[in-house]
Parts: structure tokens; C-alpha cells; sequence
């Protein structure tokens, strides 16, 4: 499939230096599809979890940053791009960062406003401690593991704030799942358009349009799973999630079976 070079070595004037494989994906079609499953299947799963099975928000949080330290300690021993462990550990921080924001909004009372403001703050200072240190944001560059590390750090931030922007703009200014939903695929589409068009810098067109793919995946996954009375279709947490699990394994094998987002090693 087709790939969209946001952030490539040229967007930082950074060469490649060493012929090693890079540990995530290149920027694809298929990308993108499977992220915005991830994150749609992340609210969804963290509802089902804590509401559905009456694990409460808590429990549910202690249980799932659990597994996610697994997926990640099993990420970081691949050195590599392996499909599987990758977009296990996405979905899995999907599901940590929407917990991370409900427990923030729900158990301790921040408002919306609030976690937006710190998460946005808490991703800046993550992206600038990542370039001080590397001189480099690109993602075709996560070549070591301090590299991997802040951007797995980023990608939490990403969804956490994701989820308080959405939960703000749905539900704090009342514009619904459908219209949240809308609102954040037009403001993708522009940065798209930014990119392709207007010569916006590739580092800064990923990483937004990463952001906003949390809300807007969130957005249809609450409009799908909620019930009528609160503007849903009534799918339920469990048919929607999976779903979209269903699809995400279905991507990844195809992935697996293709090389589709594995980029070949840089050399000197």
C-alpha cells in the first residue's frame, strides 16, 4: 500500500546512520485504518471492562497497565518492527490512555478542560525532552531504545489526551458522538490536505493527525456502542469491540503475511 512519509529523515535534515531496522511502522494506509480500530476498540474495551463486567474503573486501570507493561517489555525485545507485538501494545496503551483520563475525570473529580490542558502540556515536554536528547522526532528513526521509549511515551500521551479532547468537545460542549466525530475527521482531513498540499512539516502532520485520530475513532466507537438514549445505534460495548477486534487481527495477519510497514534497513 501507498506510503504517506509523514515525518521522514528529510522533514529533520537528520541522515540515516546506521543499518538498523526501524521498531515501528512506516506510515500506510493500512496504518492508519488499523489505528483508528485500536483506538475505537479502546473506549469501547475500557467501558466493557469497567462498566460491563463491573470491574470499576480501578481494578480495571491496575489490570490493564499490568498487561500493558508485558506487551511493551515483549515489544522492546523485538528490535525490530514485528506487526503482532506492535499493534498489541497500541491497542492495549489505547485502552491505559482512556483509563488514565476517565480515572482523572471521573475518580478524582479534574475537569475535562483540566486533563486536556495537562496532557497537552505533558506531551510537549515529552516531545521536547525526546528532541533534546535525539535531535530528531521522526518515526522513521526509532532505531534504539531510548528512541522507542519516548515514543511510547508520546503514543500514551496521544491517547490520554485524545480522550479528554473528545469527552470534552462530546459531552462538556454537547455536540454528540456525531458530530464530535465529524469534527475531528474535518480537522484531519485539513492536515492531510496541510501536508500534501501546503508543504506542512511531516513530523508535526503525524503527530497531530495522531491525536485527533483518538477522538475521532473514539467518537464512532461511542456512537456505535452507546444506547439510543444517549445518542448511540445501541450496538453494545461487547458486539463493538469485537468487531473491531476481528478486524485488527484480520489487518495484522495481512500485514504479517506481506511486509506491508516494514521499512528496509538504512544504511551509512
Amino acid at each position: 500500500m501507498t506510503t504517506l512519509t509523514y515525518g521522514t529523515a528529510a522533514d529533520t535534515g537528520t541522515a540515516h546512520t546506521h543499518d538498523t531496522p526501524n521498531r515501528v511502522p512506516a506510515v500506510t494506509v493500512s496504518f492508519w485504518l488499523i489505528k483508528l480500530m485500536a483506538v475505537t476498540m479502546g473506549e469501547t474495551a475500557a467501558d466493557f471492562l469497567a462498566v460491563n463486567l463491573g470491574l470499576g474503573l480501578t481494578a480495571t486501570s491496575l489490570l490493564m497497565a499490568a498487561v500493558l507493561v508485558v506487551a511493551l517489555v515483549l515489544q522492546f525485545r523485538q528490535k525490530r518492527y514485528v506487526p503482532w507485538s506492535y499493534w498489541l501494545a497500541v491497542v492495549l496503551i489505547s485502552i491505559v490512555g482512556t483509563l488514565v483520563t476517565d480515572n482523572l475525570v471521573d475518580n478524582f473529580g479534574v475537569s475535562l478542560v483540566t486533563t486536556t490542558v495537562l496532557f497537552t502540556v505533558l506531551l510537549g515536554l515529552t516531545f521536547a525532552a525526546w528532541y533534546g536528547s535525539e535531535r530528531t522526532l521522526s518515526i522513521h528513526e526509532v532505531k534504539t531504545t531510548r528512541r522507542e521509549a519516548f515514543y511510547w511515551l508520546a503514543i500514551l500521551f496521544t491517547f490520554a489526551l485524545g480522550t479528554a479532547a473528545g469527552d470534552l468537545v462530546a459531552e462538556h460542549f454537547g455536540l454528540g458522538y456525531l458530530a464530535t466525530g465529524i469534527l475531528f475527521g474535518m480537522i484531519i482531513a485539513s492536515i492531510t490536505a496541510g501536508y500534501f498540499a501546503l508543504t506542512l512539516n511531516g513530523i508535526w502532520a503525524f503527530w497531530i493527525a495522531y491525536i485527533f485520530t483518538r477522538p475521532l475513532g473514539a467518537s464512532f466507537g461511542d456512537l456505535l456502542s452507546q444506547p439510543a438514549d444517549y445518542g448511540g445505534l445501541g450496538l453494545g460495548t461487547i458486539v463493538t469491540s469485537a468487531l473491531f477486534l476481528a478486524a485488527i487481527i484480520g489487518i495484522v495477519i495481512y500485514m504479517s503475511l506481506t511486509r506491508v510497514g516494514q521499512e528496509a534497513p538504512s544504511h551509512a
